[in-house]
């Protein structure tokens, strides 16, 4: 199974938070599945951290490295999936979060997040 974490996932995952669900754990852990990182995570931890946001406990570019030694995958924005934001319903208004929903709905893959309102879009999101 091939998973995309949303920024907030990501980083508890590279950070061994508590915030971390069991769930979410079990999955990242399972050597079957295949956690991917978008490019968009990247650059959102990039920005909030620059403005120092609390949420952003770590640089771009310490999570980058983290996320390789992790083993986890880099999904780049495509065309593809820029145009499909356009698309979605107006539940979220945060864009990183549109276009990680829109890169998991366009190529597919499972979605996971801890963003009730993400979870809207599809069942093939994981909530958790």
């Amino acid at each position: 199974m091939n998973i995309l974490l949303d920024t907030h996932i990501a980083l508890w995952a590279i950070t061994d938070s508590p915030k971390l669900p069991k769930l979410a754990r079990e999955a990242i852990e399972n050597i079957s599945t295949q956690i991917w990182i978008s490019s968009a995570s990247l650059w959102e931890i990039a920005i909030k951290h620059s403005l120092g946001r609390g949420d952003m406990p770590i640089s771009s570019e310490a999570a980058w490295r983290y996320f390789q030694l992790s083993g986890y995958q880099l999904l780049a924005i495509k065309a593809e999936h820029a145009v499909a934001v356009e698309t979605l319903p107006a539940h979220h208004q945060d864009p990183f979060d549109r276009i990680l929903i829109a890169q998991a709905l366009i190529e597919p893959m499972r979605l996971m997040t801890h963003d009730a309102l993400v979870a809207k879009y599809s069942d093939t999101i994981m909530y958790v």
